[in-house]
């Protein structure tokens, strides 16, 4: 029988709970996973791979599907830099003159913008009525959405997704105790103002987030671009 590679374990914190898991880079055989999802050029296989890659390399027990997008996408950046190394090369474009650059990212460097916010997610809608929300997960970012959905449909429904906990006097509903088709018809039934609470809140979620800076080849000017989410990685 051949011999068998060993591979290193090291820790690492989960952003949105703080606690220790044990992992491990991920190999050729979670690297072949990725770069063909990566040819299909289809963001939620590519999302879907990542959610493999970290099911295969975390060694501490782990539901995946509790995982928020961002943890999932710290997650994966830190498997990446001891897998592949601390740099990865990207193709920003100028933001004067559009020319694409050569630019290396010190994968160490990137952090979890928002942290900060993740205790504020108690809205009052009415003297009594409040909800708390929970930042979305890789599992419910694409749940019940359709191609054909219109915008105002797919806001709608992610803003359902998000909503964890129904306060009304003295009951509390948890929201994945209750049928969708209720939760939707509950947003449904927010004022423009209500909904735009809501919204406001999940505009400050927590999100992966990285400053390039260069000076463009063709044009000379100065560039300072914030990467935000794991597409922007892969440029």
């Amino acid at each position: 029988m051949l011999p068998r590679m060993v591979t290193p374990k090291y820790d690492m914190i989960v952003p949105s709970t703080g606690k220790s898991i044990t992992y491990r880079p991920y190999v050729v055989k979670e690297e072949k996973m990725l770069l063909i999802a990566m040819e299909s050029q289809d963001e939620k296989q590519i999302e879907n791979a990542v959610m493999n890659i970290i099911e295969e390399c975390v060694e501490s027990p782990l539901d995946i599907n509790t995982l928020t997008n961002f943890d999932v996408e710290f997650m994966f950046v830190t498997l990446r830099a001891k897998s592949v190394g601390e740099g990865i090369e990207l193709s920003p474009k100028c933001q004067h003159c559009e020319e694409t650059n050569a630019v290396k990212l010190d994968l160490d460097k990137v952090t979890i913008a928002n942290l900060e916010n993740q205790t504020d997610t108690m809205i009052k809608l009415t003297n009594d009525i409040s909800v708390e929300l929970q930042w979305p997960t890789m599992k419910n970012r694409y749940a019940d959405l359709v191609d054909e959905a219109s915008e105002t449909e797919t806001m709608i429904n992610m803003m359902a997704s998000t909503i964890g906990t129904i306060y009304s006097g003295e009951e509390i509903y948890s929201t994945a105790d209750v049928p969708k088709k209720e939760v939707k018809e509950f947003v449904e039934s927010l004022s423009n103002e209500q909904f735009n609470q809501v919204v406001d809140v999940m505009a400050k979620a927590p999100y992966l987030s990285a400053e390039i800076k260069f000076d463009c080849k063709k044009c000379g000017e100065s560039n300072s671009i914030e990467l935000n989410g794991l597409s922007d990685f892969f440029q």
